[in-house]
Formats: structure tokens, C-alpha cells, sequence
């Protein structure tokens, strides 16, 4: 029972093979570029050095070839037959979908009907489906949602202080992001706490280019910093994060920034970013504050700073956590922050160990970070998306 998940974005898509019968991951992959030109997809298979290979992709139909070709011509599969169900992730589900979903049109309808609120997301991610639904058409799909865990959160906590009808009319509330990751580190977190998911209560934080908290209480979501879009919250990559919405109408009427430039700057310019002055990676950001470079070191302090008030708030929220569970995907190592923002949080019951901080920047493995008498444990956890996107297939397929 093979599972094929794939994750697509504007100029890229990623994916990943799974044995769901015997547990077993079979490949990883990305395919780069896509519509851009000079297309290129990166396998790996457990074990293995990387494979590179090109291919043009002009959209995503044509990346979806190249990666069933790829795993065809790498003998993981004999024909398409052999996949039995396809998990695509949507960013956004809205209010209407608080788990995951067999797709037909009406899904893919709603999908769209939503797409306003993340546009960068899920526009290439109906794009993954369409091109799925034509090479893969006796297959069934299924929609796995970033939104649907934190749709636990309570009425107090996903309203914005705005007129009601704002949320009547056009759904404008707190819905939150990386639900599979934050459902993942709540799993790992309890269990390597020594407590039962449904009486824990953490705070776990998601990170990469976008970050994002999440505070849990009994074993669910009860609030979580991104909001109606993946754009609020502490600082990111490229993203603000929180800022006075003043600032929107005064760059509008003093610079004449139009709402399309706004929204390129907030999302794609802002963050680290925007504080550095140029996309560079946090690697390049880290290496450049340790020679003297004054916005680098900025930047790293702005994004410890406001995790540690979000880590502060949360906590305010569960109350004593059980732990606090950091998950990442790729580029952990390049994330010192995480060390950073938990300096100085001992009135929380928080002592980190640094020896075992360090360690963990290597990256790769669940490990406690915290020190031996800290009251509050903290893990750092690899991401769990991929997990669960291929446990939420598997169960709406009916294989457990």
C-alpha cells in the first residue's frame, strides 16, 4: 500500500513515497524551478547520496510526470498501479474543513473558494491536485489540511476585535497554519514527557522561513499565532509578523504604496529580510552577526526577542506546560535563535542546558535540551508533517 504525498508551491513541489503496510519511507524529493525554467528535481532515498536531475517543468502537471518517472525509473515502482492513494497538503481549509478529506470537486471548489485567503499557497496546491486528478484519475485523493487542527481553538481566541460582520461576510478570524507539524510535536511532546496527549498541555513552535506557536491544552489547539493568513505572528524569513496595522494606511498615504506592493513587502520583504536588507539565508544572517555585522545581529535579536513574548503569552494560556516542544524541518542548524529566545526564562520553570542545545543544532533527532532540574522539559523534534499527512491518508482509506 503505497502512499504518494505531495506538497506544492508556487515554483516548487515536494514529495515523498511511503510504504504504508510496512512503515517504511521509501523516498523523499523536490522538484525546483517549476515554470521559472531550468527545472530540477533533487531524490533521496534513505541511505543514499541525493540525486539531481532535470527536467523542464513548465507547471506543475509537468513536475508530477518527472517525479512518477523518477520513481519509476528508480525501480520504486513497476507502473502507477502501484501507488494506491495520493495526500495532497492545503493550506487553507477555512472554517469548513476540520479534518482531513476524500477530495472530489466540491472540495476542490471549496479549496478555491478560500484560496483568497492564501493565494501563495493555495492556488499551487489546487494546481498539485488538478495535475494529479488528470495523470492519476483512478486514484483517490485526499486533502490533508493545515488549518483543520486549530480549529479546536475557542470563540475568544480566533475572533479579531473587529466588526462582526467582517467575520460574517468574509470569514475573517484566526485559523492558523503547520497544523500537521503542531500536531505532530504535541504527539512527541506528551509521550517523551511521560504524559497522556488528551491531559497535556504544551506549547509547541514551528520553524523554518515561517514560524508559528501554537499553544495546546488537554491535547489540543487552543490558540496559535499565524491568523486569517500565514502573515501574523513573531517575526519570520521574509514575513513581518505583528506589526501596528497603522503602518499599512500611513506607507499607503506618505510613500503612495499600493496594497499589491504592501502585500509583496509584508510577506516577502519584511522579517528577517527586511531588517538584513537583502533574502539571504539565516546561516549567511548568523555568520555575518558573529564578524560584527550590526542588522544581521538586529535581525537575530528581533526574532529571539518576540518568540520569547509569544512563548511568554502562551504559556500564560496553559498554564504550567508540560513541555515545550520545538519541531523543524530542513535548515535547523542554521536556527540559533531557538537558544537565544529561552535565555533568561527561569521564572518560567525553563533551564536550558546549553551543551545539549548546541548538540541539537546538528540537527536530525529528537533530543531534550532542557537541563536535568528545569521543571519545564523542552525537546526539539524533527518534523512530523510528512507523518501525519500519510496517517490522515491511510485512515480515510480505511487501513487502520
Amino acid at each position: 500500500m503505497l502512499i504518494l504525498t505531495l506538497n506544492c508551491r508556487r515554483f516548487s513541489a515536494q514529495y515523498q513515497l511511503y510504504n504504508w503496510g510496512k512503515q517504511a519511507l521509501l523516498a523523499t524529493g523536490k522538484v525546483e524551478r517549476i515554470v521559472v525554467g531550468d527545472s530540477f528535481l533533487t531524490h533521496r532515498v534513505p541511505g543514499a547520496d541525493p540525486k539531481h536531475l532535470e527536467g523542464e517543468c513548465a507547471d506543475h502537471k509537468d513536475a508530477l510526470r518527472l517525479i512518477l518517472d523518477t520513481l519509476a525509473g528508480e525501480g520504486l515502482i513497476s507502473g502507477v498501479s502501484d501507488i494506491k492513494a495520493i495526500g495532497h497538503r492545503v493550506v487553507h481549509g477555512g472554517e469548513r474543513f476540520t479534518r482531513s478529506v476524500l477530495i472530489d470537486e466540491d472540495v476542490v471548489e471549496a479549496i478555491r473558494e478560500v484560496a483568497t485567503l492564501a493565494p501563495l499557497h493555495n492556488t499551487p496546491n489546487l494546481a498539485g491536485i488538478r495535475a494529479a486528478q488528470e495523470l492519476l484519475p483512478e486514484l483517490p485523493q485526499v486533502a490533508i489540511f493545515d488549518t483543520a487542527f486549530h480549529q479546536t481553538m475557542p470563540e475568544p481566541a480566533y475572533m479579531y476585535p473587529l466588526p462582526y460582520e467582517w467575520y460574517q461576510k468574509h470569514g475573517v478570524r484566526r485559523y492558523g497554519f503547520h497544523g500537521q507539524s503542531h500536531l505532530h510535536a504535541a504527539r512527541r511532546g506528551a509521550e517523551l514527557a511521560g504524559v497522556a496527549l488528551e491531559s497535556s498541555n504544551m506549547v509547541t513552535i514551528h520553524t523554518g522561513n515561517g514560524v508559528s506557536l501554537c499553544a495546546v491544552k488537554n491535547g489540543m489547539s487552543v490558540d496559535t499565532s499565524m491568523g486569517l493568513t500565514p502573515l501574523e505572528g513573531v517575526m519570520m524569513g521574509t514575513r513581518c509578523g505583528d506589526i501596528d496595522p497603522g503602518i499599512i494606511p500611513f506607507m499607503a498615504n506618505e510613500a503612495g504604496v499600493s496594497v499589491t506592493e504592501l502585500d509583496l513587502f509584508l510577506n516577502q520583504k519584511s522579517g528577517l529580510a527586511g531588517i538584513v536588507g537583502r533574502r539571504v539565508s539565516r546561516r549567511t544572517v548568523v555568520d555575518e552577526a558573529v564578524v560584527g555585522d550590526p542588522r544581521c545581529q538586529l535581525a537575530l535579536d528581533m526574532e529571539a526577542y518576540r518568540l520569547r513574548k509569544y512563548l511568554g503569552a502562551y504559556i500564560a494560556v496553559t498554564g504550567r506546560p508540560d513541555a515545550i516542544v520545538f519541531t523543524y524541518g530542513e535548515g535547523w542548524e542554521d536556527w540559533p535563535v531557538r537558544g537565544m529566545a529561552l535565555q533568561g526564562m527561569s521564572q518560567f520553570g525553563i533551564e536550558v542546558d546549553l551543551k545539549r542545545d548546541e548538540e541539537a543544532l546538528k540537527g536530525g533527532e529528537e533530543m531534550l535540551i532542557s537541563a536535568d532540574h528545569s521543571p519545564v522539559k523542552v525537546f526539539v523534534v524533527p518534523s512530523g508533517e510528512d507523518l501525519v499527512l500519510n496517517e490522515d491518508v491511510a485512515a480515510i482509506m480505511g487501513w487502520q
